[in-house]
């Protein structure tokens, strides 16, 4: 009987093979699903052969998770960030447990994970690869370190932290399934759909044990999204790729890897710094954290320990972090910064919030 890898294999050669077009969409739509399905129980796995998971404890404002290769230079590049005293060796698989660092930037804490160096297959649990990949699921955003001369990796990265389900820089697709008892498939779509049939729909479905529901498309999506919206175990983070150790290398032949990769890179040396200063920043801004100072009433601000929270938040978010009970007792608040109309502007708990926001909480009796 073909192991797991076998049929995986056996499906990804098929799709490869299969020319795409109107005829056979809804075919790949079809093998798509079902590769779905075996990746999810490869990414599972067994009982037997299982090792001991890795624990981590989440601390700071936000986490990254620290992904590359071995010997790319992933201790080097935490130490330099965080101080921290990841092992550092010239050999590969020297990091064998999660080191983590915190990496304090514009008053908040940023921690990063340095995680056993990632191999090809890792998806089906080569080198621990399971475990890795689960912590990585649940940071805020991850960091692709590459070796300059071997940009290639990327593609490996992308490709194995796609097979666990984790959608780097993309949204969950708006699509909404609801099952029915019986009426089969029915799509309503309020877009004019392209990159997808009704065929394949009632295809993918119908892998995935549903064969009446409603579905509705709020936007134009492929069959791999439309797989996502269905399985419903996707994780959509956030990422930033650096290209390590450009200083053994001229500007030329660094332009040429840059234009080899085809993507935003931030080009570092992790050995003498290079470039680290842009690379903290983009780090921070792709996290999409904003700082609120808050100043009692008829207190002063303290500047050296803003809240952190998520861009988007409003100011019943800040009550909730600050204590639950806020939110009761709350009358309005007074604001002063970017989101203020004017300096020192009433507003509700409704507020939308901006990055360095100076912040007042009135209560009621």
């Amino acid at each position: 009987m073909p192991s797991l890898e076998d049929r995986i294999k056996e499906i990804e050669e098929e799709i490869q093979k299969t020319p795409y077009n109107k005829a056979t969409q809804h075919h790949i739509g079809r093998l798509k699903a079902r590769l779905a399905h075996l990746r999810e129980r490869a990414g599972k796995g067994g009982g037997k052969g299982r090792g001991v998971g890795f624990a981590i404890k989440k601390e700071g404002d936000a986490t990254v998770a620290l992904v590359g290769f071995p010997s790319v230079g992933k201790s080097t590049l935490l130490n330099r960030l965080t101080g921290a005293k990841s092992r550092v060796g010239g050999y590969e698989f020297t990091t064998t447990n999660i080191i983590p660092g915190i990496m304090p930037y514009k008053g908040a804490r940023i921690q990063i994970l340095d995680l056993p160096g990632m191999i090809t297959g890792a998806s089906i649990g080569r080198g621990r690869g399971r475990e890795i990949l689960s912590i990585i699921r649940n940071v805020d955003l991850i960091l692709i370190l590459l070796d300059v001369f071997h940009p290639q990796q990327l593609r490996v990265i992308e490709k194995e932290l796609y097979d666990v389900g984790i959608r780097l820089d993309q949204k969950p697709p708006r699509v909404s399934i609801k099952r029915t008892v019986k009426g089969g498939i029915r799509v309503i779509s309020g877009v004019n759909l392209k990159r997808i049939n009704e065929r394949t729909i009632r295809e993918i479905l119908n892998v995935n044990g549903i064969h009446s529901a409603d579905v509705m498309l709020r936007e134009d999506i492929d069959e791999e999204q439309f797989i996502d919206a269905v399985m419903k175990n996707r994780v959509y983070i956030p990422s930033v790729i650096a290209l390590n150790k450009i200083d053994v290398i001229s500007k030329r032949e660094l332009d040429e890897k840059l234009k080899e990769i085809g993507k935003r890179v931030i080009p570092i040396s992790a050995i003498n710094g290079k470039n680290l200063g842009e690379l903290r920043e983009t780090i921070f801004r792709r996290l999409e954290i904003i700082r609120v100072y808050m100043r009692p009433r008829g207190g002063v601000v303290d500047f050296d320990e803003p809240l952190i929270v998520k861009r988007g938040s409003t100011v019943g978010d800040v009550c909730d972090r600050i204590h639950k009970g806020i939110r009761e007792k709350f009358r309005y608040a007074i604001v002063r910064g970017r989101s203020a109309k004017f300096d020192g502007q009433s507003v509700g708990i409704d507020h939308i919030l901006e990055d360095g926001d100076i912040l007042t909480i009135v209560e009621g009796r």
